[in-house]
């Protein structure tokens, strides 16, 4: 282009714009400022492809005089220069293409000086600068001198932030990142960042002091809004490629923590130091890590110093997890936060409660990562907690205050941390400090306790541990101030169903590699449960006993190295005797039954001197509390079934025994209330005179006399019923018992007695209307015929079925 002068160029760019009215609406000040950049911005470009430097100089500067505004709020000015810098793009594109065709810059930096307006004179400086030192014209060191002083031409907050933004950005690639050079060092381009962060530091903190006390709160918005410009100065210098831990330590946290320390700003401290901690590597921090905490200690009183520390604890916490190695041996990082946390405590008395704990937090995260092996470690902190409780005059913390919430982090942190709970139980101050929670809370953390124990499937194998776990998980067990069990169950009938669910699989998880010790842990276990009512002890107390009954198969195996299992085994069948007892008298007959039962085929499965006098016991309790306390005919037919399904398992009966209880059930299933029942019940009892076994003998009873009774008995009983489809639904069952034991040989059931039925069954289903039910009662019979003549075609080594006549 034409050269222009100084004079020329001053008077060309100045700015003709009237300024903005005062009251005028941000948005629409954004709106009319676009409209000019992107007048300007086309002029600027059309000047430049038609190479008229000067003129496009011009439109330039009308460009950015947008910039001097002082009406926008930081978010539509961060637009406004978003939009205008990206056309800076383009004038810097031209210059760098006009240095490489080896035309001198010099002139040109300094003719952009000549700008009338001090805004759009810096950022066309930055602009033509950026490139001067790409052009190497120059030694680059005086030039990043150059521009960051003459930016303190711009003192208006959110001019200067965005303008030392502006230059920051422009020139990060052109830094001189070499040891020697005469162009510049590695410490010129660290210099000019922390001069250009420290004035830009200035700039933020001097927001907060302009204008009007009510308008604190907005401007402490904006500064937040702001404070990323600030913090890029932190991302800059941490990613120069020749920085060591060296240059960290003497140059650069040194002058940054003063330019923190002395502004005596708490936002501004806090951020920065947040920035301090995020940006700069972990080794960097592990190496001036006293000189941060030091620091620490000299911020504002306003500033929340708890996220600070938390933050660099957390830090170095993960990193060290990550590479363990690399902590040097005299770098004690426990030891080094624990008496910076126990001064901060000193020297801020007024700090509160929750963020005190919080700190607690983070040094038990630190010690769990970092020093798994030291428990002594993490007892500290917790000792330390309980003794900030005392010295503040806590006992109690009230359900969901902040410092009830920091409490609960720190107790879940312990008990988290480690692989089994009972390490955390080991730990001498844990549970001291869990009785400063309210009982509310006490419950929420004893189902949170008993979640992760079952979760982790680690076992509490020491009675200590155990009555210790126990009592921190109380509040499910007892009944809690101003609440009981029939409360909550009233209340919430399945949380607190889910409650003792939890407890229950807790009892199941228990073991110990000693068995004698493992009984001392049920023992203390039912002491405790018993203790809930009967509301409770329906979902506890079975779980004990089936722990119990299992114990009987590890004392059965040590029959040859203990010479006293037999009276251990005797031991646990009284005290399960007694646990089932307790679970009767809660009204909870038919568990109790059940549990009856199964202790009986636990007692025949462990043969001892007196298993037959343990199984008849456990049987004649299930039979006195049929007769006693089952009464629902549903429940009268579930439980015989399950009783004579007992008795044809168990073989330690003598006949002398076994006779009354197999002619108790026959008595028993032929008064139940329905006579369906009763066919079903008597018809069951045909399979324990037939496989039933006696102590005399290892053989099966095949008292095939009996067995034609009860079907006979069976039979008879629906003959008596009124109602064709229940008939032929029961006659269709009977024969389907008839064709099972004359398969299996009993010979007083013959081929007439199956073609009897069959014909009995044909001449009931005759009578029952068409429908699904007889559908479904017919869709029964004919695969039992089915089967007939299955074994009519194939007949094998059995009984022959040929003389079956089928309809």
């Amino acid at each position: 282009g034409t050269p222009v002068g100084p004079q020329s160029f001053a008077k060309m760019a100045q700015a003709h714009g009237k300024p903005a009215p005062v009251n005028e609406d941000p948005e629409k000040l954004l709106e009319e400022a676009v409209k000019v950049v992107q007048r300007e911005s086309f002029q600027m470009k059309r000047c430049l492809d038609d190479d008229k430097l000067m003129e496009a100089l011009k439109h330039a500067s009308n460009m950015l005089c947008e910039l001097r505004t002082s009406l926008l709020t930081p978010k539509t000015y961060y637009e406004l220069y978003i939009s205008i810098t990206q056309e800076l793009r383009y004038l810097e594109s031209y210059l760098v293409d006009q240095f490489q065709k080896k035309n001198p810059i010099k002139d040109l930096y300094e003719l952009v000086q000549y700008a009338g307006n001090i805004v759009p004179r810096l950022y066309l400086l930055i602009t033509v600068g950026a490139v001067y030192i790409k052009s190497k014209q120059a030694p680059s060191k005086d030039i990043l001198k150059d521009l960051v002083e003459m930016t303190r031409g711009v003192q208006h907050p959110l001019r200067g932030l965005f303008l030392r933004n502006y230059l920051l950005q422009s020139i990060k690639e052109e830094l001189p990142q070499v040891e020697v050079s005469e162009d510049g060092t590695i410490q010129d381009s660290i210099d000019f960042i922390i001069l250009n962060f420290s004035e830009m530091n200035k700039l933020w903190v001097r927001m907060q002091h302009q204008g009007h006390t009510r308008d604190k709160d907005k401007r402490e918005k904006e500064r937040m809004e702001l404070r990323l410009l600030v913090g890029k100065n932190f991302e800059r210098l941490s990613s120069l490629d020749n920085i060591t831990v060296t240059s960290y330590k003497e140059r650069i946290l040194p002058s940054v923590l003063e330019q923190v320390v002395s502004c005596k700003d708490s936002i501004a401290q806090e951020y920065l130091m947040e920035c301090i901690i995020q940006v700069f590597p972990d080794e960097y921090h592990l190496q001036t890590l006293h000189a941060f905490l030091d620091s620490c200690g000299r911020l504002a009183g306003q500033v929340n110093i708890k996220s600070i520390i938390i933050s660099i604890i957390d830090r170095l916490a993960t990193y060290a997890q990550r590479e363990a190695s690399s902590i040097p041996p005299e770098i004690q990082l426990f030891d080094i936060f624990s008496d910076q946390v126990a001064q901060l405590g000193k020297a801020r008395v007024d700090m509160p409660t929750e963020d005190a704990i919080a700190l607690q937090v983070a040094l038990v995260n630190l010690a769990l990562k970092v020093y798994p092996t030291r428990p002594d470690y993490v007892d500290k902190v917790y000792n330390n907690t309980s003794a900030l409780f005392a010295q503040r005059g806590i006992e109690r913390v009230e359900a969901n205050s902040a410092v009830c919430k920091e409490l609960v982090k720190l107790l879940k942190t312990g008990a988290d941390g480690y692989p089994s709970i009972q390490q955390t139980l080991q730990l001498q101050h844990y549970v001291p400090l869990y009785g400063v929670l309210g009982s509310e809370t006490r419950k929420d953390m004893a189902v949170y306790l008993l979640e992760t124990v079952t979760k982790k499937e680690t076992a509490i194998d020491s009675v200590e541990h155990v009555t210790a776990f126990l009592e921190l998980v109380s509040p499910l067990l007892n009944d809690q101030p101003g609440i009981s069990a029939q409360q909550q169950v009233a209340e919430d009938p399945d949380g607190f169903a889910a409650e003792q669910a939890l407890v229950a699989r807790f009892i199941a998880l228990t073991t110990s590699p000693t068995p004698d010790v493992l009984f001392q842990i049920l023992s203390v276990m039912r002491k405790q449960i018993s203790t809930g009512g009967d509301v409770r002890i329906k979902h506890t107390l079975p779980s004990i006993v089936f722990a119990a009954f299992k114990l009987v198969g590890v004392y059965k195996s040590l029959e040859a190295s203990d010479e006293l299992w037999e009276k251990k085994i005797q031991k646990i069948f009284s005290f399960c005797h007694q646990c089932i007892l307790a679970l009767a008298k809660a009204e909870q007959p038919l568990l109790a039954l059940r549990l009856f039962l199964q202790g009986a085929q636990v007692a025949d499965a462990a043969p001892c001197e007196k298993s037959e006098s343990v199984a008849y016991e456990f049987m004649s309790q299930a039979f006195l509390l049929y007769e006693e306390e089952v009464s629902d005919s549903k429940a009268q037919i579930s439980a015989i079934t399950l009783i004579i399904a007992t008795l044809e398992n168990i073989s330690c009966f003598s006949e002398e025994n076994y006779t009354p209880l197999i002619t108790k059930c026959a008595l028993v299933s032929s008064k139940l209330m329905k006579k369906p029942d009763q066919c079903r019940g008597v018809a069951l009892c045909a399979h324990l005179f037939w496989s039933g076994k006696v102590a005399e003998s290892s053989d099966e009873k095949r008292d095939s006399k009996q067995v034609l009774q009860c079907l006979q008995r069976a039979v008879r009983v629906v003959a008596a019923l009124m109602e064709p489809p229940v008939q032929a639904q029961l006659y269709t069952e009977l024969l389907s018992r008839f064709v099972l034991f004359y398969g299996k040989g009993v010979d007083t059931i013959t081929p007439a007695h199956v073609t009897k039925m069959i014909s009995v069954i044909e001449e009931t289903l005759a009578k029952v209307d068409a429908g699904e039910e007889a559908d479904q009662i017919r869709g029964h019979y004919n695969a039992v015929l089915a089967l007939i003549k299955s074994k009519k075609a194939s007949p094998g080594s059995g009984p022959s079925y040929q003389d079956v006549q089928l309809p």
